[in-house]
């Protein structure tokens, strides 16, 4: 896919490209990047050339995943990044975001996520956009809840972080939500078919 721009009502996301790096190098030095998600700690220079060159680069090649670069509209500082990419399941993707220490509680990253899942659903073959974190990351939770996102549970061992598996929070996100229709039908446990007969209650 060729690169394109996004914009919301202070935003401009765009996909990373090597001018970023070194912007991306600084903000994901913060101890809360660090601790909260699953990149290498400690992250060094090569590090961030890896994440724009080959991941960001890559998956907007192959259209697998898009990682955007968060900017004021006409021009400013890194503020966060906003990303999707695609599951193992079919039709379903993944959200993640994070935002640079200077700029939090702003709502920059709540309203740059809200337009990458309307840019998603309006672009992508989906039938579920999930999020997930570990248990403890109140902060991502509290956007996700924002975003309309429906939390499911936990997940034992889901998330990998310094070689550790942790339990991970999950959430969803369907087009049938907003009043989208998906990749497939949906057919949802509760759409009133009849109880099937406890076979195991007869033996």
């Amino acid at each position: 896919m060729e690169p394109f721009v996004l914009t919301t009502g202070r935003l401009e996301l765009r996909p990373f490209a090597t001018d970023d790096t070194d912007e991306v190098l600084h903000a994901v030095q913060d101890p809360d990047i660090l601790r909260w998600t699953t990149i290498p700690s400690p992250y060094a220079r090569e590090d961030a050339v890896f994440f724009v060159e080959q991941i960001s680069g890559e998956g907007l090649r192959t259209g697998t995943g898009f990682h955007l670069a968060v900017r004021p509209r006409g021009g400013g500082p890194l503020l966060g990044a906003v990303g999707v990419g695609l599951h193992l399941l079919p039709g379903t993707w993944e959200l993640g975001y994070w935002t640079a220490k200077p700029h939090r509680g702003r709502g920059y990253v709540t309203e740059a996520a809200a337009e990458v899942i309307r840019w998603t659903f309006a672009t992508m073959a989906v039938d579920r956009l999930l999020w997930r974190a570990e248990v403890g990351n109140e902060p991502s939770r509290a956007v996700a809840r924002k975003l309309g996102f429906t939390m499911e549970g936990v997940q034992r061992a889901a998330t990998l972080h310094q070689g550790t598996a942790r339990d991970a929070w999950v959430a969803s996100l369907l087009p049938s939500d907003r009043g989208l229709p998906g990749l497939h039908p949906y057919l949802p446990a509760s759409a009133g078919r009849a109880p099937r007969p406890d076979v195991g209650a007869a033996l």
